[in-house]
């Protein structure tokens, strides 16, 4: 028996948790369908986690494809068929991978398994973002040096808590409902250890009462808490909070059953939840707006 799961219309980092609570009920070496052939839209955060989510299962799941020309279209150029194809059995028309860059798509989805990963993904991006920060977001041109470290810190959580290869997207377009300006989203997900368990493994304290996903993520994103011992490490998430709160950015990290916010005034998000579906990980989402007009 295969269960089918359905994928949202619109799939962003909110809507993505509809697909687990479905998800949540399937054994892992069940049968499974993700149904997306009326998906229309996917931010970054929802092709990763999609990929995500393949990853994790046991049992290579069946994906349908979207039926929207645009929207398929727009997944291929976005190498999002390129890496499903490795972990779904895809269902339904595929085009092939077009070499035309999106002018919307900062990278596509780029696997991340090592410190070389990360350094190309940012050397790769650099020349665009600084072009995009400075004329489209109307930043100063030198925050492209915390854009990078930002990219770089995000793409670096992945190799030190994650113990295997994720994700990262990174996406710049008019975030017409929510803000009305434009906006840069970076993306990275993976399913691996997540950060309780990356935290337990170099802690000689038994965990505290209050010890589970929610506090480890409070630790790692607001304590800079790390589980190296030697000094500077852990500040990566701590750096990356800072430089999005000068911007008037946003960070989203989700891990296990919780997930945490910085929220800017822009933004109604809670800054955190718990008790969320089971997804095994980190996934992380850094929003950057246009500067607001004076």
């Amino acid at each position: 028996m295969t269960t089918v799961i359905k994928v949202p219309q619109s799939l962003d980092e909110h809507t993505f948790e509809q697909v687990l609570e479905q998800v949540a009920v399937v054994p892992e070496d069940a049968k499974m369908l993700l149904d997306a052939r009326h998906t229309k839209w996917a931010s970054p955060y929802g092709l990763t986690a999609l990929l995500t989510l393949g990853q994790a299962r046991r049992t290579r799941p069946t994906f349908a494809v979207p039926e929207a020309d645009d929207t398929v279209s727009y997944w291929a150029r976005s190498a999002f068929f390129y890496y499903a194809a490795d972990l779904f059995d895809l269902q339904g028309v595929v085009p092939k991978r077009s070499h035309t860059a999106d002018s919307q798509v900062l990278l596509p989805i780029t696997p991340v398994t090592g410190s070389e990963d990360v350094h190309q993904v940012v050397g790769h991006i650099q020349q665009k973002a600084q072009q995009i920060i400075a004329t489209e977001l109307g930043i100063d041109p030198k925050a492209i040096v915390g854009f990078a470290m930002t990219l770089s810190e995000v793409c670096q959580n992945i190799i030190e808590h994650a113990g295997q290869g994720g994700w990262v997207m990174v996406q710049t377009y008019n975030w017409s409902k929510r803000l009305g300006r434009r906006v840069v989203v970076i993306a990275v997900c993976d399913a691996g250890v997540g950060f309780r368990k990356s935290l337990e493994s170099a802690s000689h304290r038994a965990p505290s009462d209050r010890w589970d996903d929610a506090a480890a993520l409070e630790n790692a994103v607001m304590r800079g808490v790390s589980r190296f011992r030697d000094p500077g490490r852990g500040q990566g998430l701590a750096g990356v909070r800072k430089y999005i709160g000068r911007w008037d950015g946003k960070l989203w990290v989700r891990s296990g059953t919780s997930r945490i916010a910085i929220v800017p005034d822009w933004d109604d998000d809670a800054p955190l939840l718990e008790q969320l579906p089971y997804f095994p990980g980190a996934q992380i989402q850094v929003t950057i707006p246009e500067r607001a007009k004076r």
